[in-house]
């Protein structure tokens, strides 16, 4: 039986982190990693109280930075699919299942959950149109046709995990992993999975100008390579 390890950053997710465990356990999923990235709430508290493995960084040092933390423990640990979550429980835990299901057939390495093939509940407009951007920025940066870009919902087999590198500590991780995808040649995937858009996870997100400072960062690290 595969040996799948579920990686949630999270920075100070207190008031979402007990009901995405709780779901993931439901679904059958107990090797739950939570990444504290230097919260100053009850975060990896209540995690560890709901059973996960809690990894700490001792300063918010990003999205991908915690990301790599919890991607290196699961290899560690002798992970076969690595899934990546996000903690504001904008995510199905019943999704897990058919975002593996192309890991676990050997048809793709790696596989990218795409909300405009599935569901965007609520989702506000221009946040619609500024991930369609995020859709031809990573065409034009990587030759890589996909429908949605900056989806955290992503699995990953052994092999993949271990070939792709993140270096950036914030949210360039996104674009550097389609970088990773190309230059390693990995078979990739998307799936169609709900996102849903509350009052909550709006609040959590980016603004229209970390959004737009995250693209100009994507084509200067492209310039770079």
């Amino acid at each position: 039986m595969d040996k799948t390890y579920i990686v949630i950053p999270a920075y100070n997710e207190q008031n979402s982190i007990k009901k995405v465990i709780q779901d993931l356990k439901k679904q059958g999923y107990m090797n739950i990693i939570v990444v504290d990235d230097g919260s100053i709430d009850k975060t990896g508290k209540i995690a560890k109280q709901q059973g996960a493995i809690v990894l700490s960084h001792l300063i918010n040092r990003g999205q991908g930075a915690a990301l790599k933390t919890g991607i290196d423990f699961a290899l560690m640990k002798k992970a076969d699919i690595i899934v990546t979550f996000d903690a504001d429980g904008q995510f199905l835990a019943k999704d897990i299942k058919k975002v593996i299901m192309p890991v676990k057939k050997g048809n793709a390495e790696v596989v990218l959950g795409s909300r405009f093939l599935g569901k965007a509940k609520n989702i506000p407009l221009f946040k619609k149109i500024v991930l369609k951007l995020g859709v031809l920025l990573v065409f034009f940066l990587y030759g890589i046709k996909v429908t949605d870009s900056q989806n955290g919902f992503r699995a990953f087999s052994r092999h993949a995990a271990s070939q792709i590198e993140i270096r950036s500590n914030k949210m360039e991780h996104a674009g550097e992993i389609f970088h990773e995808i190309k230059k390693n040649n990995l078979a990739f995937k998307e799936v169609p999975v709900t996102v849903l858009y509350t009052r909550y996870s709006l609040q959590k997100g980016q603004s229209w100008s970390r959004s737009i400072m995250l693209g100009l960062k994507m084509i200067l690290k492209k310039l770079m390579v």
